[in-house]
C-alpha cells in the first residue's frame, strides 16, 4: 500500500507523543447520499408501533337513516331524549367519530438495508470524520484542537474518573464542544415533555476506544460526550442526522484497528469510480486535447 500520511498521537497531558499511519478507510470516498439513505433507514428501526384504539369512536349504536328525509345518509346515533340522539357518528367528518383509516400497529416500522450499502455509508462517515472542514460545518467546536483526526495515547483507555477525563480533552482541546453541547441544553417543545425527553442537547465529542478499562465509565456522564467501541462502529453516531463530520477522539489503539477491520483481510474499502470527477477538466486537459 502507499504511504499515508501519517497522524500526531497526543499524550494526556495534549503534548505531542508519537505518530501513527492514517487508516486506509479514512481514504473512502464521501458520498452524502448513501450516508443520508442509509441513516434515514436505521433510524426506523427503534420505533415502537403506536395505534389508535379499535374502538375509539365506534361505542355508540347509530345507523344511516336513509334517503328521503333530507339529510346525509352518515349513520345517526338513535334513541331519544338527549342531543347526541340524532347527530352523525362514526365517520371520520362527525363530531365524535373515528379518524380516517386509522392506524394499526402491523405497519411497516422497520426497514432492510444492504449490508454492502450500510458498511459504505460506515466507511464514509468515518473518511468525513478526517476532514476537518466537515468537523467544522456539522457545529462541533474545534478551534483549539491541534489535528483532526484527534488521536490520544492509549491511557485514555484506562481513565477511570470524569475529573481526570475533564482535564484530558481540556488538554487536546476538545472540552470546548462538551460546553458547547452543555450550553444547548433546553426544554423540548412539544409533548415530548411529558415521556421522559425533557430536554434537549446538542452532540458532543465521539470518544472511540478499543478496550474499555474504565473509559465508559469516565466519560458517559460528560454532557454531548457519546462513546463508542471501534468493533462496534455505528452510523447513528458517527453521522447524526444523517450529517457528516462527526467529531471523534480515538485512542491510538482504535485507530490501529482500523486497519485490520478494513482491508485485505477485513471489510471492503470503498472507492471512487473516478479518482477526478471533473469531467470538463479531464476533457480540456494536454493530455486528452493532443490526441484528438
Amino acid at each position: 500500500m502507499a504511504a499515508r500520511p501519517l497522524v500526531s498521537v497526543f499524550s494526556l497531558t495534549g503534548e505531542k507523543s508519537g505518530e501513527t499511519s492514517l487508516p486506509a478507510v479514512m481514504t473512502a470516498p464521501l458520498r452524502a447520499d448513501i450516508v443520508q439513505f442509509v441513516h434515514t433507514n436505521m433510524n426506523k428501526n427503534n420505533r415502537q408501533a403506536y395505534a389508535v384504539s379499535l374502538y375509539a369512536g365506534k361505542q355508540v349504536s347509530a345507523s344511516s337513516w336513509g334517503t328521503g328525509r333530507a339529510v346525509a345518509r352518515i349513520p345517526r346515533v338513535g334513541g331519544g331524549g338527549t342531543s347526541r340522539s340524532g347527530q352523525g357518528a362514526f365517520g371520520n367528518m362527525c363530531r365524535g367519530g373515528r379518524m380516517f383509516a386509522p392506524t394499526k400497529t402491523w405497519r411497516k416500522w422497520h426497514r432492510k438495508i444492504n449490508t454492502t450499502q450500510k458498511r459504505y455509508a460506515v466507511a464514509s462517515a468515518l473518511a468525513a470524520t478526517a476532514v476537518p472542514a466537515l468537523v467544522m460545518a456539522r457545529g462541533h467546536v474545534v478551534d483549539n484542537v491541534p489535528e483532526i483526526p484527534l488521536v490520544i495515547d492509549n491511557a485514555l483507555e484506562s481513565t477511570k474518573k470524569t475529573a481526570q477525563a475533564k482535564e484530558i480533552l481540556a488538554a487536546v482541546g476538545a472540552f470546548d464542544d462538551v460546553e458547547k453541547a452543555a450550553d444547548s441544553k433546553q426544554v423540548r417543545a412539544g409533548k415530548g415533555k411529558m415521556r421522559n425527553r425533557r430536554y434537549t442537547l446538542r452532540r458532543g465529542p465521539l470518544v472511540i476506544y478499543s478496550n474499555n478499562d474504565g473509559v465508559e465509565q469516565a466519560c458517559r456522564n460528560l454532557p454531548g460526550v457519546e462513546l463508542c467501541c471501534v468493533e462496534r462502529l455505528n452510523l447513528l453516531q458517527l453521522a447524526p442526522g444523517g450529517h457528516m463530520g462527526r467529531f471523534c477522539v480515538w485512542s491510538q489503539a482504535a485507530l490501529e484497528a482500523l486497519d485490520t477491520i478494513y482491508g485485505e483481510n477485513g471489510k471492503r474499502i470503498p472507492t471512487a469510480a473516478m479518482t477526478n470527477a471533473d469531467l470538463a477538466r479531464i476533457i480540456n486537459s494536454d493530455e486528452i486535447q493532443s490526441v484528438l
